[in-house]
Order: structure tokens, then sequence, then C-alpha cells
């Protein structure tokens, strides 16, 4: 599963230290799942698990302690059934004094199959992605619930491999204004910029060097802005910030649209058109990239957070003083 790393202006868990959160998510989404799959395959009855939403004020009380839903979701004490590994992750947590990877799946069904345990871990595992990428120990950032129906954003984050960084929609601050961009993935070997085209199924984009391209559904014809000059100008975005971080890494610019038809003859050689007719052969070689984290892929993730707005409030607020600020 890819990485959000940053979600518009949210806060993000990674700002913090993004040195050691890709790292410890890796090791504690495989160990989860273990634990998982083998309470499955014993005929446990995985819908005890379901657990009641925890107040976010407790959270932040109980965040100096070290308890861990990861643990507690199976039943068991959390100094029993636990292996080397799991052991090596309770010292780093109490040395850092971090709040705790906070999974704790909301199973509402006992699967019938592996291919159903494994899509049920990854819903489970998409929300908590979301969780990350919008609070941190003190604070957090409110959520448009259309994010979490965003099939995009759940394709990318559930299907492209641990080591891919996601930036969706990021928001930067540059010379102390707001920008707002496209889809920045950070990958081991590339950044790549990616503007997405979506629209009715089957439309078609007339593209051209022109400030305007068509577009075609059916009978009826439209016009739109010329998407290639949004993706022009992100990559000269991350090519300064790489560049004033003296970061030498590739930037690759490409055109998608899942579900419509991209049509320019005369495209620039730099830019990477992917229609529905290239789409899944596309993305499929993506998830067979074999490729680990990187140090130089880091710094260049390190360099766009370093400038990413935030907008957040504290966790200590309750309920009715979040709908007090709303109201005003």
């Amino acid at each position: 599963m890819a990485q959000l790393v940053k979600l518009l202006d949210y806060i993000s868990r990674y700002e913090k230290d993004l040195s050691r959160y890709p790292t410890q998510y890796i090791r504690l989404k495989k160990y989860q799942w273990d634990r998982m799959k083998t309470q499955w395959e014993n005929g446990a009855d995985l819908t005890e698990w379901q657990q009641g939403e925890v107040e976010e004020v407790e959270e932040v009380e109980e965040a100096t302690k070290w308890f861990s839903p990861l643990f507690r979701l199976f039943g068991q004490r959390k100094t029993e059934l636990m292996d080397e590994e799991a052991l090596d992750i309770v010292d780093e947590e109490k040395s850092e004094e971090e709040d705790d990877f906070g999974f704790s799946p909301n199973i509402v069904y006992n699967p019938n199959n592996l291919e159903q345990l494994r899509r049920l871990y990854l819903d489970q595992l998409f929300h908590f992605q979301i969780k990350w990428a919008s609070s941190t120990l003190m604070d957090k950032s409110r959520v448009d619930p259309r994010y979490m129906r965003d099939t995009l954003l759940r394709n990318f984050a559930q299907q492209l491999p641990d080591s891919f960084l996601l930036f969706y929609y990021p928001i930067l601050k540059l010379q102390k204004a707001p920008v707002e961009l496209d889809i920045i993935m950070v990958t081991p070997v590339e950044c790549m910029c990616i503007k997405v085209l979506e629209a009715e199924d089957v439309s078609a984009f007339i593209g051209s060097g022109d400030r305007f391209w068509e577009k075609k559904s059916g009978e009826n014809e439209t016009k739109l802005l010329n998407p290639l000059i949004a993706l022009n100008r992100m990559e000269k975005i991350v090519a300064s910030i790489f560049n004033g971080q003296e970061i030498d890494f590739p930037i690759k610019k490409y055109l998608i649209s899942r579900n419509g038809y991209v049509d320019y003859p005369g495209a620039p050689y730099d830019v990477k058109i992917i229609d529905r007719r290239s789409y899944q052969n596309w993305f499929a070689a993506l998830q067979k990239l074999p490729v680990p984290l990187k140090s130089t892929q880091f710094k260049a993730a390190q360099a766009i957070l370093d400038i990413g707005q935030t907008t957040s409030i504290s966790r200590l607020f309750g309920e009715d003083d979040e709908q007090l600020e709303e109201d005003k």
C-alpha cells in the first residue's frame, strides 16, 4: 500500500518524522496482517474484535502510557504472544514516548476466504491511512468525507507498493502564498507529477498546444483548460524545490484518464499520456516495482513536506468546541 504522506493541507503524522514513520508503517502493517491471518485460520470469530470509537481526548491523555489497540484488539494482554519483532517495536515506542500505531480494525463480518480477509484488512487499513494523514498526537484536521469514497485515492493507497510516498493534492506555501497542486508520487526511482482527467465514461479529450482542449461525450462537446498547463506548472515547482535543496532526483510528468480517451498526436515528448487503453497495464507495471525505500527518495519527499501548508486544530478540543468554531 502506497503511504499517504500528505492530503491537501491536513496535518500529517509524516511531517513529524519522515525518516521513521514509513518504515514503522511497513513493519507494523505486516505484523498486524500476520496476526489477523493466524487468528482467522485458527477459527476465531473476528466480529468480536469490533470496537467502539475512542474519544480523541482520551487518546491524547493515554498517549503518555504504552497501551496498544494493535495488540489489545486480539483480546490478549500486551505481554502475551509477542515475538521478538513486536518487542523491538514496543521498545522503540517507549523510548521515543510516541503514540502507538493506533490501528483498531472494526470487523463487521467473518470473511469466508483469504481474499475476503485481505480485502477487509485493506479497507480497514485505508481508513487508518487517512487518520495518519490527518492527525498527530496533539492535533488533527477535519477530513472531507469524500476522500473516504475517492476511488483513485483508494486504488493508489491500497494497490501500489509500500515504498511509494503519496502527496494527494497537496497545498504548498510558496513565497507565503498557498499553491494547490495535483498528485505527486515520490517513488524510489522518480518523482511522478500526475494530472488526472476524470469525466463521464468513454469521454474523449482532444489535445492541442492551445490554451483549451475539447471534450467529447456522446454528442456533447465542451471546452476545458489545457491540463498540461497545470502539469507543467507542478513540474516546475517541484524542480525548484529540489534544486533549492540540491536534490538530484528525476521528475516525470503523467497525464492519466482511467475512464476516457486522450487523443493528442503531437503531445510533448516529456509527458506520458495514460488513458483508458493503457491505464491497467501502466498501473500493473507500477505494482510490480520491487524497489525498496531510498535515501534520496526521503530527501525529495521531505523537501516537499517542509513547505506544505497545514491547517489543524488541537485534539484537546471537544465536539462542542468544534461545533462552536464552525458556527462562527
